[in-house]
């Protein structure tokens, strides 16, 4: 494993005596396939935290959340995340076709744990396993490259209280968010999404929106 590490990593290994652990993570912890605990431990996520890069190397992280499972394992080295109505920007998404290189964070706020992934992705707009995610624009394919199982201990423990209310669900129409009915917003929105605010009590202004957050009600 002498040429898994950067010369900076081993730099900081030498300087703090981890070198040698270092070199049994790498050597004996790190693999590339899903084991049947770590299919579980995603299946019963509700949340993943994604890590992409764009062209220039600038770094941006994002949180992806939906029901219980939402993340899928296709196989042992391959998953499918779904990607579902956002600010419009695609910033995550667009590193994703530009760079293809992606991290994944896995945390369990429960039972403490937590679980890294890096692998390459691509992006998938139709087929049936899109289909079967309602309201999901396209989907994250990540073909996973390494497994990092990870110590919890600094992990805080949280219980989940609920879902979000803006998960789709086929059995209702998913709610615009707060930010979507800020005025100065409206002309900006996709042309399906213009006229929505009302169904949630009509347009708000920025300030008022400021309001909502603080209380937590978007």
């Amino acid at each position: 494993m002498s040429d898994y590490y950067s010369k900076s990593q081993r730099d900081l290994q030498e300087r703090f005596d981890t070198r040698r652990l270092a070199d049994l993570i790498a050597g004996q912890l790190i693999h590339s396939e899903l084991q049947p605990q770590e299919v579980a431990f995603i299946a019963d996520s509700d949340m993943v935290f994604l890590s992409t890069v764009n062209a220039d190397g600038q770094p941006t992280v994002s949180y992806k959340g939906g029901d219980v499972g939402f993340v899928e394992v296709i196989d042992s080295s391959t998953l499918a995340i779904p990607i579902y109505d956002g600010n419009g920007t695609f910033y995550t998404t667009g590193n994703v076709a530009e760079v293809q290189k992606i991290g994944l964070l896995f945390i369990d706020f429960e039972r403490p744990n937590r679980m890294r992934i890096h692998g390459t992705a691509d992006l998938i707009f139709d087929g049936p396993l899109l289909e079967s995610y309602h309201e999901a624009q396209f989907l994250v394919r990540v073909r996973i490259s390494e497994i990092y199982p990870n110590c919890p201990r600094y992990v805080h423990k949280y219980q989940r209280v609920a879902k979000s209310k803006f998960v789709p669900d086929p059995g209702s129409e998913t709610p615009i968010p707060g930010w979507k009915r800020i005025d100065e917003v409206q002309d900006a929105l996709p042309a399906h999404q213009q006229g929505r605010a009302e169904e949630r009590g009509g347009e708000i202004t920025m300030e008022q929106y400021a309001e909502l957050l603080a209380r937590g009600e978007t």
